[in-house]
């Protein structure tokens, strides 16, 4: 779609209220565009006040504004993330990812109880979240259309850079913080944070340029270390150091706890867009990474190796589902029902001790589907497992192994 197409028409925008949100909702609407904002409460730790967001897009011109409430439900989508362990390339827990499959969802349901069917975003043709917006609407909402400036020519052309918008928006009076000189840009959530683009393209402008939002790098953590206990309930968190906590409430409370020990604070990582150029991201995640971590460690206490291998492997395919925008297709349903079962039986309490960025294993109590065993891991003479029962299975494995010699499979050199 292109802007001349929409003159008259009503859309629905998602709109954070920041340098892009009001550049194009102004720019819209002087081209007859009748712009309803959508901005989702996310739980922005970088947004003091996400109904602040209104006033500046009613300034930049838009009709209406909508706030939609998602903390609970961005809440529990992060619980499906650290129940699958789903990081990306490393240790990004996709929290961007994740939040843009919610914002969506609640936005099309949103559009529909107003009757409307264009939906538009401000994500560059670059990125990845052009691609999230445009799947999930296609997906949800097949007979909606997508509105994308940043792929709509006229815009490019008026708007090839941060500088012009800028620009735009001073001489249009609009009130956006951005500068010129601002060295790079930053989506939040309750979930996580992601700093980009800017300084940050360069590889020799080093992780902790960002100045952290949810936390502290380890040089400036506590000088002491601090225990952090965790209970979970069938895959849920429901205490922290032994207080009864709300899903929400666990991963807030985990953000405050984390962020001060510089937990998942800083993480690089130069990644694989789907789009297929690579780009730098530092990001800031500490309670899932705390909360995630826990869990983990949980798992290795339940998943024998098949288990394991499989989990594996699922966790690696919804970790690129949610990146590529594919959280609600059938893939990723059918591998969320099997992670359930794995999530029924983590039930158990984590101790771990944090302290400058690092998790440390504490203890693991309370959990009646632990596989593990004190007397069949222990070298002393306990337990029932005999150690001459071994010769047996040897001799099973070595009949393989020596034809591989004798096939002359094994090179000596």
């Amino acid at each position: 779609m292109k802007a001349q197409d929409l003159k008259g028409k009503t859309i629905a925008f998602a709109g954070s209220g920041g340098l892009d949100s009001c550049t194009i909702t102004r720019w819209l609407t002087d081209k007859g565009v009748r712009v309803v904002c959508f901005t989702a409460d996310l739980g922005q730790p970088d947004e003091e006040d996400a109904a602040a967001i209104k006033g500046r897009m009613l300034r930049a011109g838009a009709a209406d504004f909508v706030l939609l409430p998602a903390r609970e439900a961005l809440a529990a989508a992060g619980l499906s993330v650290i129940q699958s362990q789903a990081c990306y390339e490393g240790r990004y827990w996709n929290t961007t990812g994740i939040a843009r499959c919610v914002l969506v969802k609640a936005m099309l349901s949103e559009m529909k109880a107003r009757g409307l069917s264009i939906l538009s975003h401000g994500a560059t043709g670059r990125g990845n979240d052009q691609v999230r917006f445009q799947l999930i609407t296609n997906m949800l909402s097949p007979d909606f259309e997508v509105y994308a400036p940043w792929r709509d020519e006229e815009f490019i052309q008026r708007f090839p850079g941060r500088s012009e918008m800028i620009d735009f928006c001073k001489d249009n009076g609009l009130p956006i913080t951005a500068t010129k000189e601002k060295p790079y840009s930053t989506d939040a959530n309750l979930l996580g944070l992601t700093h980009e683009s800017g300084l940050l393209e360069s590889l020799t402008t080093p992780a902790d340029f960002v100045k952290p939002i949810m936390g502290c790098y380890p040089i400036d953590a506590p000088n002491e270390p601090e225990k952090f206990t965790v209970h979970f309930e069938q895959g849920r968190p429901v205490a922290l150091n032994g207080n009864s906590v709300s899903l929400l409430e666990a991963i807030l409370q985990a953000n405050t706890i984390g962020g001060r020990h510089a937990i998942g604070i800083g993480t690089h990582l130069v990644e694989n867009r789907f789009v297929g150029i690579k780009s730098r991201g530092v990001y800031e995640s500490p309670g899932i990474e705390l909360l995630g971590t826990c869990y983990g460690l949980l798992l290795q206490l339940i998943l024998d190796r098949r288990a394991r291998e499989f989990f594996e492997q699922l966790s690696q395919l919804i970790a690129k589902q949610i990146y590529q925008g594919y959280w609600f297709d059938l893939a990723t349903q059918m591998a969320l029902r099997a992670i359930q079962r794995t999530a029924e039986l983590a039930t158990g309490t984590i101790t771990v001790s944090i302290y400058k960025g690092n998790i440390s294993f504490v203890s693991a109590t309370n959990a009646p589907h632990s596989l593990y065993s004190e007397e069949n891991a222990s070298m002393e003479g306990i337990g029932d497992y005999n150690h001459t029962d071994s010769e047996g299975l040897l001799r099973v494995f070595g009949v393989s192994a020596r034809v591989l010699a004798t096939s002359h499979q094994i090179d000596l050199h």
